[in-house]
């Protein structure tokens, strides 16, 4: 297999070279600091392709995601900390404080500006690469495989992957045999008090092509099941990637290619100057409450501050 190809090499030394504004995060409480792992690896042909997952039904929602989105467990604990500790409890990845079997390395690349959730947590996204290249044998070996399917049913339905380059693109890159135009979907909506666009990517996969868990439980058979009854229907199904992972996957896109998206975005970065805004009006506090959410007058109100 092949290493890193001429643009993903590219890609990959503009992400290492990228130095983020300064952040919120070191500022704001412990109970709102949260962090995700973006994970990139090299296929056969040496193209990008991002790690996501697919939440469990026994969580509050099915949907996809990066891989990691986690809670910080201490001040001392850096994001790239954070994500790589969940990545571990998620999908078996080891974290940072142990080696990984040969050949794999990750290389922590770069971090992004902090994202706000509606429930007031400080994601920061933490961009690494998969390293999979054996200088023995001058082969890869292939981490979907060897490295990925060690899945917690409890937080993860099932595991897939996406070619990064495709999230700058309104439409399948590769041909599936279906209608290219499927892959995205998007439309402006208001959030912070402007215009945002949501974004909404359909990944083609083949059932083959999904990594899924040992189910522990009723509840976590279940949603196996269901999982699989939805494969059984077609020989491709997509998976909808959309809201802040969306997002994420578009701005490292962005940066990595040095590319614009041919759909219309958003041209800034993150939600610091919120976040530092929500700060001075009392907002994020250490005390989180259930149920905790940002309201169209908290944004109102943090717009008009400077």
């Amino acid at each position: 297999m092949p290493r890193l190809n001429l643009t993903s090499q590219r890609a990959i030394e503009r992400l290492r070279k990228y130095t983020p504004p300064p952040t919120s995060y070191d500022s704001v409480p412990l109970s709102r600091r949260a962090a995700v792992l973006v994970l990139l690896y090299a296929d056969r042909r040496g193209e990008l392709r991002a790690v996501l997952t697919m939440r469990a039904k026994t969580l509050s929602s099915c949907r996809t995601d990066l891989i990691s989105t986690g809670r910080a467990d201490s001040l001392e604990e850096s994001p790239f900390q954070t994500a790589r500790r969940e990545a571990e409890e998620e999908i078996g990845l080891p974290d940072i404080s142990h080696q990984l079997p040969r050949p794999f390395t990750v290389e922590h690349l770069c971090e992004f500006p902090a994202n706000l959730a509606r429930t007031e947590l400080v994601v920061r996204p933490c961009v690494a690469l998969l390293h999979s290249f054996d200088e023995t044998t001058g082969e890869n070996a292939d981490p979907e495989v060897s490295l990925i399917p060690k899945l917690d049913a409890r937080e993860v339905a099932a595991v897939f992957t996406a070619p990064f380059h495709n999230f700058l693109r309104a439409g399948d890159e590769e041909d599936w045999g279906g209608n290219p135009k499927d892959w995205y979907k998007g439309a402006w909506t208001e959030w912070h008090q402007s215009n945002w666009r949501m974004h909404q990517f359909f990944v083609p996969i083949r059932p083959k092509d999904v990594v899924k868990p040992k189910a522990r439980n009723e509840d976590q058979r279940q949603a196996v099941n269901q999982l699989e009854e939805q494969e059984k229907s077609s020989k491709v199904i997509r998976y909808r990637v959309f809201g802040m992972t969306a997002r994420m996957l578009v701005d490292v896109a962005r940066v990595a290619y040095a590319e614009e998206p041919e759909f219309e975005h958003n041209s800034h970065f993150g939600d610091e100057t919120m976040i530092a805004q929500l700060r001075k009006m009392g907002r994020l506090s250490p005390i989180r409450r259930r149920g905790d959410q940002l309201t169209r007058a908290d944004m109102e109100t943090a717009a008009k501050l400077s």
